[in-house]
This record gives C-alpha cells, sequence and structure tokens, in this order.
C-alpha cells in the first residue's frame, strides 16, 4: 500500500512540476476567499485516484477537490491533499507538495508527502518509523522553547479567531527563537519530523492537509495532539505537533486560548 501510494505522489508530482514551469497557463478559481484551486489541483487528484483505484478498486477516497469516492463504508480510506500549498504554486513559490495517507478504520496506516521541488519523499508507516528517502527521520532533541523555531499557519477564512490567534502568536513570538509561516501543512509537519523545525501548531485546517504528515512527525518522534491536548486532531481541524519538550510549553500558550 506504501508503494502504491509513492507510485500515486511521484505521478501528480510530474503534473505539478511541469505547470510549475510555465504558470502563465493557470486556470485559477476560488473556492472560498483566499482560498485556490487550479487544473493542476484537478489533475493530479484524477492520477492519484486511477492509481489508487486500480490498485484497490474496493477501498474509500476522500480527496480535496472531489470529495469522497469508492466503495461506501469501506475498511480503508485514503486521504488525499493533491497539492498542498496552492497558493504558493500559483505564486511561484516553490513550497508545495503531494500529500496521501492510508486510513483503516480512521487509523493512519501509511503516509506519504512527496516535495517535487527538492526531491525529497517522507513516507512513514505505523509503527514503523518514519522515513527521508532510505534516510530514518527523527524529531529535533531540543529540550528549551527559548532556543525553538516553531511554524505556524495564519487564518485566512472568513470566521477565524484572529483575535485569539494573534494574542497566541504574540505569546510564541516572545518565548521561541522565531516563527515560520511557509503554507504547506504538509511540509510544516514532515519538516518537523526530520529537526528542520522544533515545533508547529495551525487551527482551522482539513483532515487531507495534515493526516499523511501528522503520521510521519508521530513516527519520527513528535507529540501530536489537538488544541486540547487529545488526539482528535483530524476531526477537530486543529493540530500541535512538537518534540516532546517543546511540545509542553507550546501547550501552556495554546491551550488557554483555545479554551
Amino acid at each position: 500500500m506504501l508503494n502504491i501510494a509513492i507510485k500515486a505522489a511521484r505521478e501528480a508530482a510530474r503534473i505539478q512540476m511541469m505547470a510549475f514551469r510555465d504558470r502563465t497557463r493557470l486556470h485559477i478559481t476560488n473556492k472560498a476567499a483566499g482560498d485556490y484551486v487550479t487544473e493542476v489541483d484537478k489533475e493530479c487528484e484524477r492520477v492519484i485516484t486511477e492509481t489508487i483505484k486500480t490498485a484497490f478498486p474496493n477501498h474509500a477516497i476522500l480527496g480535496e477537490e472531489s470529495g469522497e469516492s469508492g466503495t461506501v463504508g469501506a475498511e480503508y480510506l485514503w486521504v488525499v491533499d493533491p497539492l498542498d500549498g496552492t497558493t504558493n504554486f500559483i505564486h511561484g513559490i516553490d513550497v508545495f507538495a503531494v500529500s496521501i495517507a492510508l486510513l483503516k478504520d480512521g487509523v493512519p496506516q501509511c503516509g506519504v508527502v512527496y516535495d517535487a521541488n527538492r526531491n525529497q519523499l517522507f513516507t512513514a508507516e505505523k509503527g514503523k518509523g518514519a522515513y527521508l528517502d532510505e534516510r530514518r527521520i527523527r524529531v529535533s532533541s531540543l529540550t528549551s522553547i527559548q532556543d525553538a523555531l516553531i511554524a505556524t499557519g495564519f487564518p485566512f477564512r472568513e470566521g477565524d479567531d484572529y483575535g485569539a490567534y494573534m494574542e497566541t502568536m504574540k505569546k510564541m513570538m516572545e518565548n521561541t527563537c522565531g516563527l515560520r509561516r511557509c503554507g504547506s501543512a504538509a511540509l510544516d509537519l514532515c519538516w518537523t519530523a526530520c529537526g528542520r523545525f522544533d515545533g508547529y501548531w495551525e487551527k482551522g485546517i482539513k483532515i487531507w492537509d495534515i493526516a499523511a504528515g501528522a503520521l510521519i512527525a508521530r513516527e519520527a518522534g513528535a507529540i501530536v495532539t489537538d488544541f486540547s491536548g487529545e488526539g482528535d486532531y483530524l476531526s477537530k481541524g486543529e493540530i500541535v505537533a512538537a518534540t516532546p519538550k517543546v511540545y509542553a510549553d507550546m501547550m501552556k500558550v495554546i491551550r488557554p486560548q483555545s479554551e
């Protein structure tokens, strides 16, 4: 199953890179304010879906652009973000990725995030660790939030609580060595998994944004929860992921703002 996910991710990435080299031909539409989709998103999702359905015709698939398809109530559900970081892609910023996860009865079993720009393939299987290409990866060994580099995502949708977020961001800025907003939740989680970031938090995200990356981060040793410290991040649309010592300090900032 992991091999099929890798195959599908690489096929989608080829489409991304061909289009990224000549973005003048992109057809862009708005799903909502600040939330874009291109024909590249749709074509990548079509290729991924076809690859999975050919190999596993009885599985269900949940795609960002096409919704759920396949066998209703299936034991296995593939969760697909064909182009995580569409806004970056549109503007020529080379931070975007393919994200594919497989859930069994709602529990992530394997995940793939492929960054075609850097030819970096992040993978994980439940209980088997996380990898960047063929190399086992681990979260950073940092123990102090004062030295931590933390990733986040900015709110942009109508109804988002900007006030609570700004208060959290202010406290994070005061207590860390810096914040980064890269624009791809999947890569934020993978870069936390391999120690480039020491932690990451975001609210207002969807299951397809984080299903693969969260498993990769967990298998790399990160603590991954929702804002209340529970394990419902896939359904709640909020996530905290960090190396253990930094996680505890991040939650002291995040939890009060979520209550």
